[in-house]
């Protein structure tokens, strides 16, 4: 079969519904089918091309509105040679992008089977007259995609939860995944250690940060945090690891707050193995953040805010700390008593590892998914 991955925004360009799309597309090339993947075009890289992986990449023209975080497909986008792959099923990330509205509408017009799998609880925009107005285009947009008849899917219960706010009733959950064996592979084959490359001393705690650095993600917040808990008396260093708008003020925090930019995915999990604390004090309206998983995968303990999926991953305190409140004061209490502790917080990190492997793997997620798009393809 061919599969055909429509994603707004996608690798380079770090972020879940970005990582999400590679490894569901690389599942399908694993198991013999084609992967195409249908994305924003982006400075200096080609309108198309093949990966290592063997998936095809296909960019659009688009404008890259809100600083990149909402790219706009350009009028009468260049697809024809697109239409003509043979496409067997289609996978729509996200309800509110044009590019979304444009590939649900392009299907429906072509007889794709398809689905739409969402990745948010709550409206990208807040506040004000631009909040209002955000809010007024996801329901348009979700509107005419719902229209086109394909079902819904959420990648936790919360995104199905959410889904009822525009009159869907979701078909079900195609949940964030990881493969945990495939990182710890990563973390052995690109050994990195930390702590010597920045000068710390051997015993000094980390504490990660991994995500877009967007003022509703937390990372400055957290900064501030680990500044308090270093004046607090309890030395430890913060690793930053992303881009955004808040790169160059982080970076000029210097230590113990570290700055990595956008890092590699093996580096990425040797922060996450290193680590003696993953924190995510998001209050973004998350669907299931990858970085929980990828936490959890390498057994790393977790500390973060009540966001959509963490219930599923990490049900209680059992499993991870939580913040019931993400002001740097919380936070920095709350990461005192982590690095406090640490037999407790590796006790939880494995209780979230082991919980992990059994419900929330690409292998598992994919199978899912294939059987869903065998199921379309008879019908159609």
């Amino acid at each position: 079969m061919t599969f055909c991955f429509f994603t707004t925004q996608y690798l380079p360009t770090p972020g879940g519904v970005e990582r999400y799309t590679w490894n569901l597309a690389r599942r399908c090339r694993a198991a013999g089918h084609r992967a195409l993947v249908v994305t924003s075009s982006l400075p200096g890289l080609p309108a198309r091309e093949t990966d290592a992986d063997g998936i095809e990449i296909w960019r659009l023209p688009a404008w890259p509105v809100m600083g990149g975080r909402f790219p706009v497909l350009k009028p009468c986008p260049p697809a024809a040679d697109l239409w003509a792959q043979g496409i067997d099923f289609a996978v729509i990330q996200t309800r509110m992008y044009t590019q979304s509205v444009w590939a649900a509408r392009q299907c429906k017009r072509r007889g794709i089977p398809a689905l739409v799998l969402d990745h948010s609880t709550g409206y990208m925009m807040h506040g004000g007259l631009a909040g209002l107005a955000g809010k007024v285009y996801e329901r348009l947009a979700c509107g005419i995609i719902k229209g086109c008849g394909f079902p819904f899917y959420g990648v936790s219960g919360d995104v199905c939860r959410w889904l009822r706010t525009f009159g869907i009733t979701a078909a079900g959950r195609l949940p964030n995944a990881v493969d945990p064996e495939e990182l710890a592979a990563l973390a052995a084959d690109h050994p990195r250690d930390l702590r010597s490359e920045f000068g710390l001393a051997p015993a000094t705690p980390i504490v990660a940060f991994v995500g877009r650095l967007i003022p509703e993600k937390g990372a400055a917040r957290l900064a501030e945090a680990v500044r308090q808990v270093n004046a607090n008396g309890t030395p430890c260093a913060l690793f930053v690891a992303g881009t955004g708008p808040e790169e160059a003020a982080l970076r000029a925090l210097g230590a113990p707050v570290y700055a990595l930019g956008a890092l590699p995915h093996p580096q990425i999990v040797q922060l996450l193995t290193q680590a003696d604390c993953y924190c995510l004090p998001t209050e973004y309206a998350e669907g299931f953040p990858t970085t929980l998983l990828e936490a959890a995968a390498c057994r790393c303990p977790i500390l973060t805010t009540h966001t959509a999926g963490t219930g599923e991953l990490l049900p209680d305190a059992g499993y991870a700390a939580y913040l019931e409140t993400a002001d740097p004061a919380a936070i920095a209490a709350a990461l005192q008593a982590v690095l406090a502790d640490p037999d407790a917080a590796r006790t939880r990190a494995d209780a979230a590892y082991q919980r992990l492997c059994a419900h929330f793997t690409w292998q598992a997620v994919f199978a899912t998914m294939e059987k869903t798009a065998a199921q379309a393809a008879k019908r159609s």
